[in-house]
Formats: C-alpha cells, sequence, structure tokens
C-alpha cells in the first residue's frame, strides 16, 4: 500500500508541470534555446569594424569639441566674475552717493563756522575714502568737462582753471559719481 501513494504523488507531479496539455520546458531545455537564440544573432550579417584613421579623426573631433566647450566655459567664468565685480561696483556707487548730501552737509555748516561738525565730517569722508572716494576740490586746476561742471566764466589769459569750486565733487575708483560746480578762468 505504500507504492500506491508513491506512484499517485508521482502522477500529481506530472500533472502540475503540464499547461493545457502543453509540458514545461525544463531548465536544460531552457539553456538550449537560448544558446540557439544567441548563435541565430551571429547569423546576420556583421557590422563593419571602423579602422584606425577613422577611430584616429574621431578622437580628434571629440578633443576639439572638449577644447572648444572648455574654453567657451573658462570665458563664461571670466565674464560672469566681471559682471559680478561690476555689479559690487555700481552697489557701492548707490550707496557712496547716497551718503553725498551728508557730506555737503557737513561741508555747509564748517563754512558757517560750526567747528563741531569737523570731526564727523573728517570720520566720514575718511571711512567712504577706504572705499575708494576721492573729492574734486582742487582750485587752480586745469578745467577738465568730465570732472568739473562750469557754471560762472570769468574772463582770463590761458588756459582755462578752475578759480573757486562752488560744490565739491566726488569720483569712486576712477569713476566721477558727480561732478564740481566751479567758476572757470581763462
Amino acid at each position: 500500500m505504500s507504492e500506491e501513494p508513491a506512484a499517485n504523488l508521482a502522477k500529481e507531479e506530472l500533472d502540475d508541470n503540464q499547461v493545457e496539455g502543453i509540458a514545461k520546458p525544463g531548465v536544460d531545455e531552457l539553456a538550449e534555446e537560448q544558446a540557439e537564440s544567441a548563435g541565430d544573432g551571429d547569423a546576420g550579417p556583421e557590422e563593419p569594424q571602423p579602422s584606425i584613421e577613422e577611430l584616429l579623426t574621431q578622437r580628434d573631433g571629440y578633443l576639439s569639441d572638449l577644447q572648444r566647450v572648455t574654453a567657451e566655459f573658462a570665458n563664461y567664468r571670466r565674464k560672469a566674475a566681471e559682471r559680478q565685480q561690476e555689479n559690487v561696483t555700481v552697489a557701492a556707487a548707490g550707496i557712496v552717493q547716497k551718503m553725498l548730501p551728508v557730506l555737503d552737509a557737513c561741508d555747509a555748516a564748517v563754512a558757517q563756522g560750526a567747528e563741531d561738525v569737523v570731526p564727523i565730517r573728517d570720520a566720514l569722508f575718511g571711512a567712504l575714502e577706504k572705499e575708494g572716494l576721492a573729492k574734486l576740490d582742487d582750485p587752480g586746476a586745469p578745467f577738465d568737462p568730465n570732472c568739473h561742471e562750469a557754471v560762472i566764466h570769468e574772463p582770463g589769459e590761458g588756459e582755462a582753471v578752475i578759480a573757486e569750486v562752488l560744490r565739491a565733487g566726488y569720483q569712486l575708483n576712477s569713476r566721477v559719481l558727480r561732478p564740481a560746480m566751479v567758476k572757470v578762468r581763462g
């Protein structure tokens, strides 16, 4: 009786391996199918291998592309740094320009005899001078229309020179923020 259940068990295993009357392939059969399908790919036309000259030409093309892109990126970085520096300069000029009326008020107070304002004016101008601010108020210097605004003209001999500074001008790092109002002689 012990043989009969074993036979039934073998019959059940056989039934499990069959699906709709077709037996499932085993591991060996799958390996053989894969080997055959791999062999089918070799039967088609082979792609020609590129020659050494073609490979060298392709390599040189990639190298020139890389060099061009590297140079373009270096130029981009340089221009971006220049733009960043220009933005910083413009921002600093804007802040300094907003401080010019304060300096003018200090100068006017000193001209009226308020000596208590002198240390404040000097401290403010000293701080701005460290950032590159320079005053344009030099009587006797030649007239420069880029740095000076002539509001009064006196006849005189020779070249036009600054006779009197009516309002000081300022420049920041060689960029004129405000031209000086001057009286010109000559």
